[in-house]
């Protein structure tokens, strides 16, 4: 039921992290990826490890020559709407620079990116859509305020949109990890205050893994989450259970 044999899925954000690790399980399950990402080495070492599987496209997801290589495609099955980013700051010292940036990749490109995605969905009366959201599109917390304030915006995105293509065969969710070992968690999670204050917050007692992000990517691209649009997966060791 997890098996993508035969599937197109599009990943951004694929040269490293989370993305380059549903690349990763897209592939091992069957399916073939379009793998974005800005830096060529990244994606020519992930097409390495995927050999014949992994199509390289060298591009910024912010730009509008992308949305409209994406709405060009003749066939997409999957799209992970994964490129984004964090730049913690205190609320009262949330600098423009840093709003704007993180609403123009994490809100903007996505959007539009996703957009994209659904007309060549839309028009072939299937697909699936996977928001890469987080833990922080359903809660709070100290220091995220824009970082929460995007995702939240994810999560209302995955909500409208599956209930307008519903009805054109294509389902659209939101997959919300807890801190995953990424490179961009990496320094956070090594001070040693806030490594306390993640774990404190997480039932199970660890920070999660890329590979389990990946498998709930996998079953949300597949046939087995052939009823589930609309909703936002939590992979985050119980944090939102609180």
């Amino acid at each position: 039921m997890s098996d993508l044999t035969g599937l197109r899925v599009l990943i951004t954000g694929a040269g490293r992290g989370l993305g380059r690790a549903c690349a990763e399980a897209v592939v091992d399950a069957g399916g073939d990826v379009i793998a974005v990402a800005r830096s060529a080495a990244d994606l020519d070492d992930l097409a390495a490890a995927r050999p014949g599987q992994i199509e390289p496209w060298v591009m910024d997801v912010a730009d509008s020559a992308f949305h409209a290589r994406v709405a060009a495609l003749p066939r997409l099955d999957g799209f992970v709407n994964n490129a984004g980013f964090n730049r913690p700051q205190p609320f009262t010292q949330v600098d423009v620079e840093t709003l704007d940036g993180m609403l123009a990749l994490n809100v903007r490109a996505a959007f539009l990116t996703a957009q994209a995605a659904a007309k060549v969905m839309v028009a072939q009366g299937s697909g699936v859509i996977v928001n890469m959201t987080s833990q922080m599109g359903h809660v709070g917390s100290p220091g995220r305020t824009v970082y929460c304030l995007t995702k939240h915006a994810l999560e209302g995105l995955t909500k409208a949109a599956a209930v307008e293509l519903a009805p054109h065969g294509v389902r659209v969710v939101s997959l919300a990890p807890t801190f995953i070992e990424t490179p961009m968690t990496a320094p956070m999670l090594a001070d040693e205050a806030f490594g306390r204050f993640v774990l404190d917050r997480i039932p199970l007692g660890r920070v999660g893994t890329a590979a389990e992000v990946a498998g709930a990517c996998v079953f949300l691209l597949s046939p087995a989450a052939s009823l589930v649009t609309g909703s936002s997966l939590l992979v985050d060791g119980g944090w939102t259970a609180q």
